[in-house]
């Protein structure tokens, strides 16, 4: 995918609550980029989770937190590490 100039393209990074899931496959179903798939694991409830299976695909258009009934996930910005560098983080 082709950018100019200085854009990159932004990665998105996604956090799943497993047992908040019912299992719907709706945020695998909608993922432009088949990120998602539902996993064979149980959760508390008794269904399958979706996992990431291609992580690096994600590009952070949200739509898997927005159809999400259960609010059981939801997508931040992954930060970039400069070439060479190590991001550290302050505590």
């Amino acid at each position: 995918m082709p950018y100019f100039g200085n854009l990159k393209p932004i990665i998105g990074e996604i956090h799943i609550n497993k047992d908040r899931c019912k299992g719907c496959a709706f945020c695998v179903e909608y993922c432009p980029r088949d990120v998602l798939e539902l996993s064979d694991e149980f959760n508390i409830k008794g269904y399958h989770p979706p996992f990431v299976k291609k992580p690096e695909e994600c590009c952070y258009c949200q739509l898997c937190e927005t159809i999400c009934p259960e609010f059981a996930i939801f997508v931040t910005v992954k930060e970039e590490e400069e070439e060479g560098e190590k991001v550290e983080s302050r505590s």
